[in-house]
């Protein structure tokens, strides 16, 4: 029996992160050219209809996200090198396109990472896969939350994939896509069979890990994220060899 699907949970915006948004897609597209200085929070909070600190927190946001740079006693400019250094995926799990971004990115950096696992993993980065595993099993047995255990497992897989910038990456971006697992490990999510559906999907990774199955690791992987994009009603299309020559085309007439 397939579990039920749980609804993602929505938060509603705020004005900042509206007028931040506004901002992040002129200095994107190149109505605010690199350099130039933004207009002043007086003129800003005129244009929006919002208060001069609704302006300062969508500006702080702006430079957290390294599109914007504060200049000492001249104002703030957009940044000459955009995002440097910084990565951040936004609304995420709260926006359907955010979703769908994010479990598209999962797909192509953790399948990769599981290939590469069940091929270089060391017994020590096996035993803190396992170890993760485990941890979801006593989380499963004693009704506990198994959220923070999944984060690991995940980041494990990652470790062991034996290139230090994608373990680095994953352990970096899995607080972005974290809150994906809360609904699988909820109260409401055991209850209706989520996490158990979950837990034999990490099972048929590791296993395929520690058999050494490159191709069956992958395989593993990639139903697992399908399926976890599935039990929050996201859809993520899967690539398609013709999908690829229909892009080489578009390239090409372009």
């Amino acid at each position: 029996m397939t579990p039920d699907r749980l609804p993602r949970i929505v938060r509603p915006h705020r004005l900042s992160e509206e007028v931040g948004a506004v901002l992040d897609r002129r200095i994107r597209s190149g109505a605010f050219a690199p350099g130039e200085r933004l207009p002043t929070e007086a003129r800003l909070s005129e244009e929006f209809e919002v208060s001069r600190a609704v302006v300062r927190e969508a500006i702080a946001r702006l430079k957290a996200e390294g599109l914007v740079e504060s200049r000492q006693g001249a104002g703030a400019f957009v940044a000459r090198r955009l995002g440097a250094g910084v990565f951040r995926m936004g609304p995420g799990l709260a926006e359907a396109d955010g979703a769908l971004e994010i479990f598209e990115l999962r797909l192509i950096v953790e399948v990769a990472a599981a290939e590469r696992a069940a091929l270089r993993r060391t017994p020590q980065q096996l035993e803190a896969i396992g170890a993760a595993l485990a941890r979801m099993d006593v989380a499963l047995t004693c009704g506990e939350d198994g959220a923070m255990a999944d984060d690991d497992f995940h980041c494990a897989i990652a470790a062991a994939s034996g290139n230090p910038l994608i373990g680095r990456f994953v352990a970096f971006v899995s607080q972005e896509y974290s809150a994906s697992r809360v609904p699988t490990w909820s109260a409401e999510g055991v209850s209706r069979g989520l996490a158990g559906a979950a837990q034999d999907e990490h099972r048929a990774v590791f296993d395929a890990i520690a058999a050494g199955d490159v191709e069956a690791a992958g395989q593993a992987a990639q139903r697992h994220l399908l399926s976890a994009a599935g039990r929050l009603g996201i859809v993520v299309p899967t690539l398609q060899v013709g999908d690829l020559q229909h892009v080489d085309e578009e390239g090409r007439d372009g």
